[in-house]
């Protein structure tokens, strides 16, 4: 398959080594292992870009070091397909197992029916509604939903749609997969496909590198919080159909 593949890692993940190249092993594109930007040692200017409140409805929880960084590790791979003209690239994290005979039809269906400037997601679970069917083979399903669910373990992602995005986040103030989720912010179409044949094992691999531990009172705070600003995204969503 005529695609390049971009590989998130940090570097000093050293437990996730060895799934990075079976992954690499796997997959029949160029891979490219793209190094993480790490959130214990992000430079001044990286640090700088986070700036809450500057989107509707608002983000109500400040972002951890990690979750900065991780957006910072996707815009690189945005930039990387930018800076190489590459029509589209697949961006993957680096705590996956795939199983190619699932994953590589979804992914050539996704080539197939992408168009210029889309955003084609690969879950690990399907949480999206019905939504409008762009296309199938088999048992494979191409969507475009208007309320885009949460995660990035693996994405499609198309070079106007790479210019987009990095237009649109020179500044952020919100974890990179919620941001994606505004699609009437930064005019971007998301499908989705499933199944995938993805399986994230971060468990197995020394765990996330993302969560932390929170007292009661912020877990409490994160219980109210979430779903009233998971209905405001809704309430947007429905005004502003993706696609």
């Amino acid at each position: 398959m005529d695609l390049d593949c971009f590989i998130i890692h940090l570097a000093r993940a050293t437990e996730r080594a060895a799934q990075v190249a079976a992954t690499q092993a796997a997959l029949p594109l160029r891979c490219h292992v793209l190094p993480a930007v790490d959130g214990q040692s992000m430079s001044a200017a990286e640090a700088r870009a986070y700036q809450p409140g500057l989107l509707a409805p608002p983000y109500p929880f400040d972002l951890r070091a990690s979750e900065v960084a991780t957006f910072h590790s996707h815009r690189a791979a945005w930039q990387r397909i930018v800076d190489g003209a590459l029509p589209a690239a697949l961006i993957i994290e680096d705590d996956l197992e795939i199983d190619t005979d699932v994953f590589l039809p979804a992914l050539d269906l996704a080539c197939t029916h992408m168009r210029g400037g889309d955003f084609v997601r690969f879950p690990i679970k399907p949480r999206e509604d019905a939504g409008t069917q762009i296309a199938h083979r088999g048992a494979v399903r191409l969507g475009c939903h208007d309320a885009v669910a949460l995660g990035m373990v693996a994405q499609l992602v198309t070079l106007k749609a790479a210019q987009r995005l990095l237009d649109a986040t020179e500044r952020f103030d919100r974890p990179v997969d919620t941001f994606l989720q505004m699609t009437w912010v930064h005019g971007v179409r998301i499908l989705t496909a499933w199944p995938t044949g993805i399986e994230e094992v971060s468990a197995r691999l020394g765990g996330s590198l993302i969560q932390r531990k929170e007292g009661a009172l912020q877990k409490l705070r994160r219980e109210v919080l979430r779903p009233i600003y998971r209905r405001r995204i809704a309430a947007m969503a429905r005004k502003h159909p993706n696609g």
